[in-house]
């Protein structure tokens, strides 16, 4: 009797627990940026708008996405695993450059710039002579 009042209550223990780890720890997969196809994004990413006219003269184009728990709470936090695939794809973060929750990034002559939010982020490619 013992033996199955503990499985009646460790099975349920175990399910709920393994259905509650954190899409951070899951092997994430990345497609492209509609704006650059040198930007990884990641394949959960929506994108939910893309940024032509921007009256910030810096900018050439951006693309705005929404992706659950990036960012974490306000977008505080920054998204490691993302910035490490941006790294592994030859991204060179300007960390001298940084600003609060942007975050600007550089390879071979493109540079870009990520801004992190709580539950969606934006890129902008930015001008070839822009000042920041």
């Amino acid at each position: 009797m013992n033996k199955y009042l503990l499985a009646f209550i460790w099975l349920p223990l175990i399910l709920f627990t393994s259905g509650c780890t954190s899409s951070a720890q899951e092997e994430q997969e990345y497609g492209v940026s509609s704006i650059n196809a040198e930007i990884p994004i990641p394949k959960n990413a929506k994108e939910i708008e893309v940024i032509t006219n921007s009256n910030n003269p810096n900018i050439k184009i951006g693309a705005k996405y929404e992706l659950d728990n990036i960012g974490g709470e306000q977008g505080l936090y920054q998204p490691d695993s993302y910035f490490n695939k941006l790294s592994d794809d030859g991204w060179i973060e300007l960390e001298d450059k940084r600003l609060g929750h942007v975050q600007f990034f550089e390879k071979k002559d493109t540079v870009i710039a990520i801004e992190i939010h709580e539950d969606s982020f934006d890129i902008h490619e930015m001008n070839k002579d822009a000042k920041f």
